[in-house]
């Protein structure tokens, strides 16, 4: 007698043999100590095959790694894994394995569309406490807008009651055989509260990433307050049964400057109304920020808004072409790259950060502490190129006695003369060599006087003193034209976005 398994089992025992314990050693640089790195620290997560012989997972699994293997559910064999594409925007990440050999017989799993609220899913993935594959049921709890962890941007996510542990970062949740999201984080002092990559996100990154590059979500540059004061909505026009959102500024360098102006309202995006208090239903009775509809778009793409402007409506066009993050004045995480730092009579010079920031070693009450933290929350850029550029360190030597308690401060001058970033810095003390003193200006008005011949009579003692290979980054490498004189910088690393403050999955 032959017995015939359900259908619904054969689909679990397809979707365990798609299943990827991700071992990964990752070094992470010191931005205390910027020409140092932590030193590797091995960790795991997990992720799944899909079409392309490619494997998703979480890009904090896999940021800041020096080695990666990878190894298939009931398999004991290890293969070596490369990275194919990253997004730290929405923590998402495809690896391959260049050995064949790993895929054959991996039925891919698919992605499948935005799970219901309340609807059953499965979490597979490999968390600490054992080594096999661990399987755990729970429910839909609610999607809408939240902070990833990992980049602190805000984007689509979806809230299940599954229970979550480190180690199931980039594992998938699953309906049927059908991907519906991505494990990424957990909310600390809390009882099965999780968080998922969803479906409509992974799509986007998957779309993204088809022409061999990632381009991010884009930044339309608005920034909006809600509208639920019957008095402002009169004030701004508004008649009865209209409602939108109150444009406050629009940000430099981004597709709404000079088309869009404080005291516009936006009432639709894409056809969609946005409320009062500034959110859309993306689905019957669920509703999230507006710029849900925005996200949804790609680089390159065109945005429909339709406006309330001195009592008149009007529709315009927006021309998403910025990534979001690139005109921030602090970049807010900087992944699998190094810090850029630049030595000189013993005062380190770096941009300001989120990793430094969460690296300082500061009393929380100091005011330098709580200035470096308004400029990431609050501060974009007003031109192109700009950084805050701090002393993040001071190397105690003969040249710099006295300026020990100058760290954190910004600098704004070099020689009397404005800085627009760390290049400029570094040229203005080149450029500069007729003059006895070279002169930094903080932002709190102190000076910092450095005998030019002695510093440079220092500078090699100094940084053998500490250790230090070399007095600037790899990116800060210049070059000067002899016949123009003109200066012509070394390509930056670009920076990348992404970890932050709630507790990983993985």
């Amino acid at each position: 007698m032959i017995t015939f398994l359900p259908d619904t089992l054969m689909a679990k025992m397809d979707v365990r043999d798609a299943m990827v314990k991700i071992y990964s050693v990752q070094n992470q640089p010191d931005y205390n100590n910027p020409w140092n790195m932590n030193g590797p620290k091995a960790s795991s997560g997990s992720g799944c095959v899909i079409r392309g012989n490619r494997i998703l997972t979480n890009a904090h699994v896999i940021s800041d790694q020096t080695f990666i293997q990878v190894r298939l559910y009931g398999q004991s064999k290890k293969y070596q894994a490369k990275i194919i594409a990253v997004s730290h925007d929405a923590d998402l990440a495809l690896l391959t394995v260049e050995d064949r050999e790993f895929f054959q017989e991996i039925k891919p799993l698919d992605v499948a569309e935005l799970p219901e609220i309340q609807q059953e899913v499965v979490v597979y993935g490999f968390p600490e406490g054992g080594d096999t594959l661990s399987t755990t049921k729970g429910v839909i709890s609610r999607t809408e807008h939240h902070m990833y962890a990992h980049s602190l941007m805000s984007l689509l996510a979806t809230q299940l009651d599954a229970a979550i542990n480190p180690g199931n970062s980039g594992g998938p949740v699953i309906i049927g055989d059908r991907i519906v999201g991505v494990v990424m984080e957990i909310r600390r002092n809390s009882e099965n509260i999780g968080y998922m990559v969803p479906a409509p996100v992974v799509k986007h990154f998957l779309d993204d990433i088809a022409d061999g590059r990632y381009d991010g979500f884009p930044d339309d540059g608005i920034v909006v307050q809600n509208m639920e004061n019957e008095s402002l909505k009169r004030r701004y026009g508004l008649k009865d049964g209209q409602s939108g959102a109150l444009v406050v500024s629009t940000t430099p360098g981004t597709p709404a400057e000079g088309i869009l102006y404080p005291g516009d309202v936006i009432l639709s995006i894409d056809g969609h109304h946005v409320e009062d208090d500034c959110t859309v239903e993306f689905r019957p009775n669920e509703r999230t920020n507006f710029k849900y509809y925005i996200q949804r778009h790609q680089i390159g793409e065109d945005l429909t808004i339709k406006i309330l402007r001195n009592n008149r409506e009007a529709t315009i066009q927006l021309a998403l072409n910025k990534a979001w993050g690139t005109n921030r004045l602090v970049p807010a995480m900087r992944y699998d790259v190094s810090p850029t730092y630049y030595v000189y009579g013993g005062l380190v010079f770096c941009p300001l950060t989120l990793n430094y920031i969460l690296a300082m070693d500061s009393d929380w009450n100091d005011w330098r502490l709580s200035n470096v933290l308004n400029y990431f929350s609050n501060e974009r850029l007003a031109k192109e190129g700009e950084e805050v550029v701090i002393i993040t360190k001071v190397l105690p030597s003969d040249i710099n006695n006295g300026y020990q308690n100058f760290i954190n401060d910004r600098v704004v001058e070099v020689n009397g003369k404005k800085i627009l970033n760390l290049l400029d810095l570094i040229s203005m003390i080149d450029s500069s060599t007729d003059e006895a003193f070279v002169s930094f200006k903080t932002e709190s008005g102190r000076i910092i006087a450095l005998d030019r011949k002695q510093a440079e009579r220092e500078q090699t003692d100094i940084l053998r003193t500490y250790r230090i290979s070399a007095d600037r980054s790899s990116d800060l490498n210049i070059t000067l034209s002899r016949d123009e004189g003109q200066r012509y910088d070394a390509p930056r690393t670009p920076l990348t976005i992404g970890n932050g403050y709630a507790g990983k999955g993985g």
